[in-house]
């Protein structure tokens, strides 16, 4: 039997437009593709170029990530094919440059867009990202908090962020270079900043890369630089009523609350504007003593593992 198609936008054969977009979404498929096709010219400069992972969700189904380009795709969408040591396997990462890719992939519930920090083939950063990320049952005025000892820290250096929410209950901010960082510089910086960041201001911060040792306070993630992913701006999230991941004036924080940001709500908010691009500050350079500060620092994941076989030792009585 053939597909009843509802609609064709850009040539791209819509469907099942008035079904939910996962059970418990609260929102149609229609709702995320309209999101999608508003927000296009604005999200699609930080996917182009880059390997993209997206969270899907099929009927009856709950969410699920996906990094392979599925079976079936269009030939247009190209892929850059990546070698994972996790899995032993190249996984075929779609790029998504244009509309047609972007409504493709609403069409398959794509919900979530997660691009990688760095283009295809690039050897430098030109951003510091910093992602604050709340404990379950934390309060965003913490995340608030801890993003404003963030901004301290970041002044005292002569830097700035813009700041999206994540379109859950954290926040990402994004530093703006003028000097292009190789990709260790990157993440010695990163692991500096939120060094300092966490030392300012201790009671609401961390940056404890083992939970059990985070103590109920906001996480100051070190590790997002090189080829980690972080999740568009402007995407939604496969959490009920889609929250979008949104860009926030940072005098506008203390009144917002994310979850209100949603498919439905984002595109009115911002009519013909980009605040992602109009919100971010002058780029500027990472004053040397951040690189000799964060080179200083152990790799997180690397002291994480050692340390987690100390404390399984240590119980085991060895």
């Amino acid at each position: 039997m053939a597909r009843r198609v509802d609609e064709i936008r850009d040539g791209v054969e819509l469907t099942s437009l008035d079904a939910p977009v996962f059970d418990g979404a609260g929102v149609t498929k229609r709702e995320l593709l309209d999101h999608l096709d508003a927000v296009a010219d604005r999200m699609l400069p930080a996917l182009a170029d880059r390997p993209l992972s997206v969270v899907r969700a099929r009927p009856g189904q709950q969410p699920f990530m996906q990094k392979n380009l599925p079976r079936g795709a269009p030939d247009w969408i190209p892929t850059l094919p990546v070698w994972a040591e996790s899995s032993q396997r190249t996984v075929h990462y779609p790029v998504c440059a244009d509309r047609r890719t972007l409504l493709w992939f609403g069409n398959q519930r794509a919900i979530e867009f997660h691009p990688t920090l760095l283009t295809a083939g690039a050897s430098t950063a030109d951003e510091l990202v910093v992602d604050l990320d709340p404990p379950p049952d934390g309060e965003f005025r913490a995340v608030v908090a801890a993003a404003g000892s963030v901004r301290a820290a970041l002044h005292e250096l002569g830097l700035d962020a813009v700041v999206k929410t994540s379109g859950a209950k954290g926040l990402h901010l994004v530093v703006p270079l003028a000097t292009p960082l190789g990709i260790d510089d990157a993440f010695a910086a990163t692991r500096a900043l939120c060094a300092r960041a966490a030392a300012l201001g201790p009671d609401v911060a961390t940056t404890a890369f083992i939970r059990a040792d985070r103590g109920g306070r906001v996480f100051l993630d070190p590790t997002r630089a090189g080829w980690a992913t972080l999740v568009a701006v402007y995407s939604p999230r496969a959490r009920p009523g889609l929250p979008v991941s949104f860009p926030v004036p940072w005098d506008a924080l203390d009144d917002l609350s994310p979850a209100a940001v949603t498919v439905r709500a984002a595109s009115g908010l911002l009519g013909d504007t980009d605040p992602w691009r109009s919100l971010r500050p002058a780029p500027a350079s990472v004053p040397p003593i951040l690189l000799e500060e964060g080179r200083a620092i152990p790799v997180p994941r690397v002291q994480a593992m050692h340390e987690g076989k100390r404390r399984k030792r240590a119980r085991e009585g060895g």
